[in-house]
């Protein structure tokens, strides 16, 4: 199931992607929240309700996928968790090439560092070096701790689709990354939730890649995960309860800006950013300069 969060009529909504139409589940029932992070809280990740309030629509309910204003797939997420160097060839291009991970390298970001597909992703005031970063997320579904790698996927309810956007002299500021993690506006997540029943388990062997200005600059696959997805969650979980629509970026392949030779290439304004991963879909954005 494909489930889309977007404006309507000014107020925010939640809807079902059916082909060319997104089913506006407000206009079927008006206590739907409008926030996906709400509906697993609530139901305890079940997203059976919302398929079976979609089949029942009527045709008013209806509207056009093309002309949606998309919002961010979990609108108020309670956390959101990050992973660096989790691609072997991605810490071969940097400064920790001779200092292998040998558990999750994890960094929170907050909301407001993030906007949606279709919307524009700022270059800060601040620097030049803004880099893209092609991520697959995972989002929770039931709340989890002390999980264990028999029963850690289970927790998953879907997918999406992140650009990580780093400001890379702020990030190497000190050893923590969290200011160049977090500039306002600075990254993107969308642009729909895909239900995990449709991906292979733990969003394992898909394709992803990230295109500026059509250019591939990033390839690979989830496969290559260095801490796979189920791994993450046993560690995350000793220490951290996660919760319903918490969501969790799980890190980026080689061929970051930074790294490309024989000059870094970053993000400038004008540029479009596509981040694509198999099965989920195209997050989409073109970068703006931040307004003095």
């Amino acid at each position: 199931m494909k489930i889309v969060s977007f404006t309507f009529n000014n107020s925010e909504r939640l809807g079902v992607a059916d082909g060319d139409n997104v089913i506006d589940l407000q206009a079927v029932d008006p206590a739907v929240p409008n926030d996906l992070g709400d509906w697993l809280r609530q139901q305890n990740g079940d997203l059976e309700p919302l398929r079976a309030l979609a089949k029942r629509a009527p045709a008013s309910a209806r509207r056009s996928i093309e002309q949606v204003k998309y919002g961010l797939p979990v609108a108020r997420p309670g956390k959101i968790l990050c992973l660096g160097l989790n691609y072997m060839d991605h810490v071969k291009e940097g400064r920790h090439a001779d200092n292998v991970p040998k558990w999750p390298s994890l960094f929170f970001r907050v909301l407001s560092s993030f906007v949606p597909h279709n919307a524009s992703i700022i270059r800060p005031l601040a620097s030049e070096q803004f880099d893209y970063e092609a991520e697959m997320v995972a989002v929770v579904g039931t709340r989890a701790r002390h999980l264990t790698i028999s029963n850690a996927l289970d927790c998953i309810v879907g997918y999406s689709i992140a650009n990580d956007g780093s400001i890379r002299d702020f990030q190497r500021h000190t050893t923590q990354w969290t200011i160049g993690k977090n500039f306002d506006r600075s990254g993107s997540i969308g642009p729909w939730f895909i239900s995990s029943d449709e991906l292979p388990r733990g969003g394992a062997g898909l394709k992803i890649q990230s295109r500026l200005n059509g250019k591939v600059m990033q390839s690979d696959n989830t496969e290559n995960l260095m801490f796979p997805l189920a791994e993450t969650l046993v560690y995350v979980t000793k220490a951290i309860t996660l919760e319903p629509g918490d969501i969790i970026l799980t890190g980026t392949p080689s061929g970051v800006g930074q790294a490309q030779k024989p000059n870094p290439v970053w993000m400038k304004a004008g540029d479009v950013c596509e981040i694509e991963v198999e099965g989920i879909g195209v997050l989409r954005n073109i970068i703006e300069d931040e307004r003095s």
